[in-house]
């Protein structure tokens, strides 16, 4: 089988053992679930339903709580291509830990512990204002990515703005027809932006030209 992606029809709490989704097909016992950053696996007393019982936090991810509407993909080991052939690399920030969080709701950014990066998922077509806190110092060098799931007009909106510089420069509003990734790095208390494609409006602060 291919890997198969639904929803999650109902929030999942850190102890529970089972999840509801919003669509069975692809699961079968024995499948392996990913949600987020945790991986789990269907358990052989399921036989069909939405209602699905699963052990958690399978090869070693860690058991996190998951909002409703968070993507649901389920698939076989064998479709588990694991990763990519490594080669030597001197990137200075390659292993970092990764968290995911999903947000359903206008709400301000837990940021991550230092050392960490972190992706942030916008779920639903309802639109998001997402407060994201000022970093602080012993932060830098962390990774922010805001992706947004559903199609919605999500507005991030960057405490303190970009690159420090304060008002003007803190709220992005996402085109309500279409999907977005915003990256940040995190550096002297304040969170620079990378931006592909360009930026437009009054962006000359944040943006760079080529000669």
């Amino acid at each position: 089988m291919a890997l198969t992606t639904t929803t999650l029809a109902a929030a999942v709490v850190v102890n529970q053992n089972f999840i509801v989704v919003a669509s069975a097909t692809g699961f079968a016992a024995g499948n392996f679930v990913r949600i987020d950053g945790e991986d789990m696996l269907v358990q052989n007393s399921y036989v069909s339903g939405v209602t699905i019982p699963v052990q958690r936090g399978v090869g070693g991810t860690q058991t996190s709580a998951h909002v409703i509407t968070a993507n649901v993909n389920t698939y076989l080991a064998s479709d588990d291509t694991g990763p990519a052939a490594q080669g030597v690399t001197s990137m200075q920030y390659a292993g970092r830990p990764v968290l995911i969080q999903s947000i359903t709701a206008t709400s301000t950014l837990t940021l991550p512990p230092v050392g960490c990066d972190l992706r942030v998922i916008l779920n639903g077509t309802s639109v998001i204002t997402l407060t994201v806190p000022v970093p602080t110092k012993d932060m830098d060098g962390c990774m922010l990515t805001v992706l947004n799931n559903g199609v919605a007009a999500h507005v991030p909106t960057f405490t303190g703005g970009f690159g420090g510089v304060g008002a003007g420069y803190t709220a992005l509003t996402v085109a309500a027809g279409a999907k977005l990734c915003i990256v940040c790095f995190a550096v002297n208390g304040a969170w620079n932006v990378v931006s592909a494609p360009g930026w437009t409006g009054t962006v000359t602060k944040v943006t760079a030209g080529i000669a």
